[in-house]
Formats: C-alpha cells, sequence, structure tokens
C-alpha cells in the first residue's frame, strides 16, 4: 500500500529514461565482487546527463546488464549500486524486500527484549547511504545522500508495510544540508505526532531515553550493544569509570552488574543529565558520579587526585574522519590508553573502543597494545570486539568498531 506524505510532494520524481553507463575494467571487478560504490572516474561512457536521484544502469565490457544505481552528478560517489546481476525495477516492492531481509536479520533482538536497534545499516543492507533506526514505536530516516530524496516515497511506503511504525522521524548527514531539499529539514517528523520529548526503547530488559532531535547520530549508539552487555558481566562489585559516556549507556549495564560506583565523564552535560535520567528509569541505585568536562583533562586530574577503578571505559567519538588524520588519531588513542592506565588498578580491566573505519582494526589494537608497554603496564588481552548483528558488515570500509577488552597489570 501507498502511503502519502505530504512534506515530500514537492520533491520530482526520477526520470523514466535511465542513465547508461560504461565502465573501467576494475570498477567491473569491483561491483561484481560486491561493493556499493562507483566513482566518478571510473565512468568511461555515459548516454547522457542525470539529475540527482536519476537510476543509472551500468554495463558491462559485453554491453550486458550489470548493476543498477543512484546517481549523484555532485559526488565522487557518482552512482550508489543498489542492484547487480540481472535486470530489476526499482520500485516500491522491490525496497520492501530488502527492507523485509533487513528486518529479518534482526529478529533476535526482539527475542532479547530490545525495541531500540538499527534496522537499515546503508551500504551493508544494499540500501548505501540510508540509515533506519528503530526507537520502539518511531523509526528514524537518516539520510547521507540527496540521491535518495525523488526515491523517498516509496521507501518510506515500504518501511511503513515492513515494519509499522507510529512516528517517522527524518535525520541529515552533515553533506546533505548543502543540497536542495525541497523543504526538508533535519528532525522533520514526516508521520505521527511531533516530538515534545525524548523517546523511551527497551535494550536486553533496560529502559533509555533518546533525543531524536539533537542528539548524535540519531539519538543513541546502539552499535555498542554486545559490548555494554560484555561489561554488565565484570562489574560486580566494581568501581568504574565510563569515559566519553555520553548518555550512559555503559554505566547504566555497568550498575546493572552490580558496579559498586558508576563514574560517568563526558563533555556534554546534557547528554549527562540524560545518563542520570537513564538510570532512574531502571531504577538502579547505584552511586552514580556525572562529570562535564574534557576527557583528556578529566583524566589527568583523576590521576592528580590519586583516584583507581576496577575498570576503565574509553569510548571515544571518531578521531579520523578522513585518511590525513590518521595519524593523529592513533597518537590520541594512545594517549588516551596511557591515561586510561593511569587511573586503572593493577589488574583492572581496560575497556577501548575506536569507531574511526579509516583506522584499521590491527593498527587500533597494535596502538593500544605499544601504548601499554610504554606505560609498563602491558596487557593481557581477553576479548577483541567488533559489530553488533545490527551493524552487519557488507564491504571492506563497512568495517569501523573495533573494542578490546584486556587486563593490565
Amino acid at each position: 500500500m501507498t502511503r502519502e506524505f505530504p512534506h515530500l510532494s514537492n520533491i520530482p520524481t526520477p526520470a523514466e529514461k535511465r542513465i547508461a553507463l560504461r565502465i573501467t575494467s576494475a570498477a567491473e571487478r569491483a561491483l561484481r565482487q560486491g561493493h556499493p560504490w562507483l566513482f566518478d572516474q571510473a565512468i568511461t561512457s555515459q548516454s547522457h546527463p542525470g539529475r540527482v536521484g536519476d537510476l543509472a544502469v551500468i554495463f558491462d565490457k559485453k554491453r550486458r546488464f550489470l548493476a543498477v544505481g543512484l546517481y549523484d552528478p555532485d559526488s565522487v560517489i557518482r552512482v550508489r549500486i543498489l542492484h547487480v546481476g540481472k535486470p530489476a525495477s526499482i520500485d516500491q516492492a522491490w525496497f520492501a524486500g530488502k527492507l523485509h531481509a533487513a528486518a529479518q536479520r534482526r529478529d533476535p533482538l526482539l527475542a532479547a527484549d530490545t525495541t531500540g536497534y538499527r534496522l537499515v545499516h546503508g551500504e551493508n543492507d544494499g540500501l548505501p547511504g540510508l540509515v533506519v533506526d528503530r526507537y520502539d514505536g518511531t523509526l528514524v530516516v537518516k539520510l547521507y545522500t540527496p540521491a535518495w530524496l525523488p526515491h523517498l516515497q516509496d521507501v518510506l511506503s515500504a518501511l511503513m508495510e515492513v515494519v509499522p511504525a507510529n512516528r517517522l522521524v527524518l535525520r541529515l548527514g552533515r553533506s546533505m544540508r548543502q543540497h536542495n531539499l525541497y523543504g526538508l529539514t533535519d528532525g522533520l517528523v514526516l508521520y505521527g505526532d511531533e516530538l515534545e520529548a525524548p523517546v523511551h526503547f527497551m535494550e536486553n530488559g533496560l529502559r533509555f531515553e533518546a533525543d531524536l532531535l539533537r542528539g548524535q547520530k540519531t539519538g543513541f549508539f546502539f552499535d555498542q550493544r554486545d559490548n555494554r552487555a560484555r561489561v554488565e558481566k565484570i562489574s560486580a562489585g566494581k568501581s568504574v569509570l565510563n569515559v566519553f559516556a555520553y548518555t550512559g549507556g555503559f554505566s547504566v549495564y555497568a550498575a546493572r552488574g552490580g558496579a559498586r560506583e558508576v563514574v560517568s565523564v563526558d563533555v556534554s552535560a546534557p547528554a549527562l543529565e540524560a545518563a542520570v535520567r537513564n538510570m532512574g528509569h531502571n531504577q538502579l541505585a547505584t552511586s552514580h558520579e556525572i562529570i562535564a568536562d574534557d576527557a583528556f583533562d578529566v583524566l589527568a586530574r583523576l590521576k592528580a587526585e590519586g583516584r583507581l577503578f576496577d575498570v576503565v571505559i574509553i569510548d571515544p567519538p571518531t578521531f579520523a574522519q578522513k585518511q590525513a588524520q590518521v595519524k593523529s588519531a592513533i597518537v590520541a588513542y594512545q594517549r588516551l590508553t596511557r591515561l586510561g592506565l593511569d587511573v586503572l588498578r593493577p589488574g583492572g580491566t581496560l575497556v577501548q573502543a575506536s569507531c574511526s573505519s579509516r583506522v584499521e582494526a590491527e593498527t587500533f589494537f597494535d596502538a593500544v597494545n605499544q601504548a601499554a608497554i610504554r606505560a609498563r603496564r602491558p596487557l593481557q588481552e581477553i576479548e577483541r570486539t567488533g559489530h553488533a548483528l545490527d551493524h552487519p558488515i557488507g564491504f571492506k570500509e563497512g568495517s569501523y568498531l573495533k573494542c578490546l577488552f584486556s587486563v593490565a597489570v
């Protein structure tokens, strides 16, 4: 069933005539191997100019259909691939099939008393540049390319068919804001009641709130769910320091796990106020101290005060958004390792994560271990972890999250 979304009425539909493209042999191999992007320099011939969001058909060297995707004349990622193999009609039914497969992949989460999770993980679920997060009865659709705009009517109709919701909220990636968005704005409610307060959802039986309009990502970091559960298992009777705590995900799990003390550190005072409320939502009476300040400064201050913790969690934001930032990111990770070890008791557990996709997992793990050796606190690794079920990896660049659990002497 096709639904009407009044806010989308001004968006033009894609051209009926598809753009025909020929590409280099290297690009052809990459697409056959499942890479979701076709770069502008890989195009050797094009049938006619196109508008953003038009469908582009890519032919192989024998002039046979190879793939179809969303065209964007203003991006170095000229085509985001939707389908490879045999010709297909990209319409509401096709989107419904993709969304249904994505929803089925997340079914195990529902059995774990979880109503907040990533429903569509962009390229890794075959819908490049499109993310959908579920917060119980509210779905947040986040766009990272304007190429999706002409297809939103079909996508959202299919989405409401596959996962019926009370509300649809639109979020826009930063790069989107320089384009003609036909009146659409970040945080716009496309369907349902306006948002007047944070929404609530469940994760592994814990209740959390999320600010879907102003929060980071779409309001919460679902990707660390499994690591939060691991922290819960090691927190009984422990003092826990959660650095870059945001709204207290790790802190709440640690408290339910029986931590005797939790300290949450984040530069954002509003985020920490939400962390306090999240403790309250779960009626957790664990001693919970919040410190709103720069994480590096706080760690140095805690060391000067002689404070030590049994578990130190360091989950910073992305340090390397560009390849040129990788070296400085590694320096920052190593500095955090040293600072974290300065406030970790002998035999304590260090939990350190990276969400920088440009920093490869082995590089990150080596950097942490080398920093620990230089600090004369070598680490005994417990576990290296990666992506949760709702953040699948479909291609190399889709892998970004890595986390190290280790014991420091």
